[in-house]
């Protein structure tokens, strides 16, 4: 017989000694709970056992459902998924969930919490550490549930500057890509989102090469989050955010402003690789001065409140 799995030793393992304790407490082997959740028995087996692959937020739910879990399971399920990440990552994510403003600079791809399922697919499937098919799934559905927030009544500023080369290069195809415009620019209109654009003829700046992200708490406190193809950083301490900080509102300030960079997202969907209309360098200097003069004020908006305007944008 198999050693008892010790519910303590990870997230996993309390979530499949629940798995169990309740199969058994519903007299179902576990081929009838795999059928009940339209899965194999060995798949009930490996989350028990902890082996193979996480169990997908869908699949939670309906082991919950079945075992009648009173939502204890799609509870547990997050802190499951998170334990695959690194310890940095997990507590980027877990401060992400709780930001009332978000502050991001994408340098290649969509940010997550703006990204369309196949676009997310597309872009989940390129990592070579993937395990397969049931791994990237997975993934997916955790970033789409991530995106949820972004609608709720906690949802927290976001105030996005996506590189020139975010708009142009085609992930997933022609089709996945005019659909993840589209969604650019059917959110661009919320009144807490705002996307701008950082054009090709910026030339370098301090954060070409990944990705970067301010967090505000709600606490006041602040964090930073640099990301690479194979790296991550986070950073709490004031002085290094403070830094970053600074390297996030000069990129905002060099970006087109909001309304000619939804213009710019239009012709990127449209097809048109000439690019919407740039403003002259005297036009962009003033308005970069405006930006900067202004810098604060995006973090206090959920107090001031905002003038309408359009809408875009786990």
């Amino acid at each position: 017989m198999a050693e008892p799995i010790d519910p303590s030793s990870s997230m996993a393992a309390l979530f499949g000694a629940r798995v169990r304790r309740l199969r058994l407490a519903a007299g179902m082997t576990q081929a009838e709970l795999g059928a009940k959740t339209h899965v194999v028995s060995s798949r009930i087996a490996q989350i028990e056992r902890v082996c193979g692959a996480r169990p997908t937020l869908e699949l939670a739910r309906a082991l919950d459902r079945v075992l009648g879990a009173d939502e204890l399971l799609v509870e547990l399920w997050p802190y499951v998924y998170r334990e695959m990440f690194p310890d940095w990552a997990r507590v980027f994510i877990q401060l992400s969930e709780q930001a009332t403003v978000i502050g991001q600079y994408a340098g290649h791809v969509v940010p997550g919490l703006l990204q369309t399922e196949a676009y997310a697919r597309a872009v989940l499937s390129l990592d070579v550490r993937l395990s397969g098919e049931e791994q990237l799934e997975e993934r997916v559905s955790a970033r789409l549930e991530r995106q949820h927030r972004l609608w709720s009544a906690e949802r927290p500023e976001l105030w996005v500057v996506l590189d020139e080369a975010v708009l142009r290069r085609p992930v997933g195809g022609a089709s996945v890509m005019r659909e993840q415009l589209a969604r650019l620019l059917s959110v661009a209109g919320e009144r807490h989102i705002t996307l701008q654009v950082l054009p090709f003829d910026q030339g370098g700046h301090e954060a070409l090469g990944g990705s970067l992200t301010v967090l505000t708490l709600p606490d006041g406190s602040e964090a930073a989050y640099t990301e690479g193809a194979d790296y991550g950083q986070l950073m709490e301490e004031t002085a290094e955010v403070s830094r970053y900080k600074v390297i996030y509102d000069r990129l905002r300030a060099a970006a087109l402003p909001p309304l000619m960079s939804l213009d710019m997202i239009r012709s990127a969907l449209e097809g048109d690789h000439r690019g919407a209309h740039i403003p002259s360098g005297a036009v962009r200097r003033r308005l970069a001065q405006e930006q900067l003069q202004q810098s604060g004020r995006w973090r206090l908006r959920r107090g001031e409140g905002r003038s309408p305007r359009a809408r875009p944008r786990a």
